[in-house]
């Protein structure tokens, strides 16, 4: 907010705070140097910052805050992005039940105000700041991730330091690059050697962000940190090693998943962040539709059967299995899990880890399980024929069991369980429903931009035939007419036009007529057309339908749906 020269002598000096001529002294002072008046005034100690924050906010109906009074908490703090902070001057300074307090130096900027609220679903209460101390507040951001690796590095680079510093240091490092990559709702960390250097980068809703470079002598250093955190062997490097560790931020337990693997220059680091704040496992918010959330409900309260999510990696699976889990757990049924690894720890579920080094596999760990007769059976993920045969059979004995397959659609899932020597009718006896889906990008909801696909578009879909039908299917317009949406880029998504993921799937039911083509070992394709006509939305269709409703892009759907 800019304020005058002619409003600030109408401020302090008509009034009596300021005398006239160390006013005219201040302000030659401010532009032989291209400085702000007000900092000049504070400078020269003419006023006190507060005092004049009280006086400027008076003057133009706002409310004033000292943030050097408040306490900012880190979480409130990262209710606004740095970026944002730092460009629009602004600052969160307190979070109430109903309402977001926000310091901002220009209090009338509603365009700011308006994105603020949509981000996070709250009021805002605007308060007068200035901008010294909204200078002050932006350092509780503590800088960016280079800036701070940089300093530690050039401590770590004193040959004056002891042992133990330099071990406090390298711990430094690890325990940032854990908690920028939480704050920046990173899905996973990579750590990956070059030949002169290394190169750290973040995996956000799906896409890899480069953010750092650091010399590859801190490597090892680095690396048998990570070591030591995840349980690993420090003096092994030739094998591959999984492991997992625990960091806290604030009053948050983050799980990490750790893998390294031996490559050409060193061994390659990821670190995938496991938040349970950051997934609440509702399937609402995974972007189930309400026809496909019925469906998958119905089948997941059956006594027994099989329900299969099915999909490639990173396609969210296991994220859909935990959230079935959350539906069926409670006091009057016994859940027990064999997964590859267990992701998340919940509370009254017997979860059981695969170790290859004990020979625990997914069959053995299946058959152990079923030894102990619970209700409910999740397996992390059917690989092979032993672990395909004792899983149907448990369903098949009056249990329910979860399970993942790796399979492009849902009616492939059929002849992909037949190819691993399951008979016909036992498949069609236990198969409740199956569930393929992908993850897609959702839009920014403060950039996205409405257009229409145009005679461009028109001839897309008439050559497609997969989305000629998809759009018939769901609304018989004109391709040229339709609006999508797209995402422009702004610093609340970091110019990618993108923020956070949703899921699209189709939901297979498996019906009498279905289960008779089953035991006739009936085609992939000819499942799928059945299906189509008892009324299943295909993963494009369902795609279709979210781009059209401005939730992603016509492009997002078409890159996940193919592949």
């Amino acid at each position: 907010m800019k304020v005058s020269k002619e409003k600030l002598r109408k401020l302090l000096v008509d009034p009596g705070h300021i005398k006239e001529e160390h006013f005219e002294q201040a302000q030659k002072r401010a532009s032989a140097q291209g400085q702000d008046l007000r900092e000049a005034l504070i400078e020269k100690q003419l006023i006190k910052d507060s005092q004049l924050g009280h006086l400027i906010a008076e003057d133009f109906g706002f409310d004033y805050v000292n943030l050097r009074r408040e306490k900012i908490e880190k979480e409130v703090l990262h209710l606004i992005p740095e970026l944002v902070a730092a460009n629009k001057g602004v600052i969160a300074f307190d979070q109430m039940k109903d309402y977001v307090g926000v310091g901002m130096t220009d209090p009338n900027d509603l365009k700011t105000i308006n994105f603020i609220e949509k981000r996070t679903g709250q009021e805002v209460r605007a308060y007068y700041i200035t901008p010294n101390d909204w200078k002050r507040a932006l350092k509780l951001y503590k800088g960016s991730l280079k800036e701070k690796f940089s300093k530690l590095i050039e401590s770590l680079e004193d040959d004056s330091i002891s042992r133990n510093q330099r071990d406090e240091l390298v711990i430094k490092m690890v325990d940032l690059l854990l908690e920028y990559g939480h704050y920046n709702k990173a899905s996973d960390v990579h750590i990956e050697p070059m030949r002169k250097k290394v190169v750290v980068r973040f995996r956000i809703d799906g896409v890899m962000h480069k953010v750092l470079e650091f010399p590859k002598e801190l490597h090892k250093l680095i690396l048998s940190r990570i070591k030591v955190l995840a349980r690993l062997r420090t003096d092994e490097h030739r094998r591959a090693q999984d492991g997992k560790l625990r960091f806290k931020v604030k009053s948050e337990a983050v799980d990490v998943r750790v893998s390294i693997v031996p490559i050409t220059e060193g061994e390659n680091v990821v670190m995938r962040l496991l938040s349970a704040k950051n997934r609440q496992f509702g399937l609402v918010d995974l972007g189930f539709s309400r026809s496909n959330l019925k469906k998958a409900k119905k089948a997941i309260k059956k006594p027994h059967g099989m329900v299969l999510v099915t999909g490639p990696t990173g396609s969210g699976k296991t994220t859909t299995l935990y959230s079935f889990l959350k539906l069926l757990n409670s006091a009057k049924v016994h859940i027990s899990t064999i997964e590859d690894p267990v992701e998340y720890n919940i509370q009254g579920i017997s979860q059981i880890q695969v170790d290859r080094q004990t020979d625990l596999t997914f069959a053995k760990g299946l058959r152990a399980i079923v030894r102990q007769d619970p209700d409910i059976i999740m397996v992390g993920e059917i690989r092979d024929k032993e672990t395909a045969g004792i899983a149907v059979n448990s369903a098949l004995t009056g249990h329910l069991v979860l399970s993942t397959l790796h399979t492009n659609n849902a009616a492939t899932t059929l002849p992909r369980l037949l190819d691993m020597d399951v008979k016909p009718f036992l498949v069609a006896s236990t198969v409740n429903i199956i569930i393929a889906q992908r993850l897609v990008r959702k839009l920014c909801k403060r950039c996205r931009q409405s257009y229409h696909l145009g005679q461009e578009g028109k001839k897309m879909f008439k050559e497609d035939k997969a989305l000629k039908r998809a759009l018939k299917n769901k609304r018989k317009k004109d391709p040229a007419k339709l609006t999508f949406y797209k995402g422009v880029g702004c610093e609340a998504c970091g110019d990618t036009g993108y923020r956070g993921r949703t899921g699209i799937f189709e939901v297979l039911p498996i019906s009498d007529k279905i289960k008779k083509m089953i035991t006739q070992r009936a085609s992939s394709g000819e499942i799928l057309e059945t299906a189509r006509e008892e009324g299943m939305i295909t993963m494009l269709e369902d795609g279709l339908e979210k781009s059209l409703n401005g939730e992603t892009s016509l492009e997002e759907v078409l890159r996940s749906s193919q592949e």
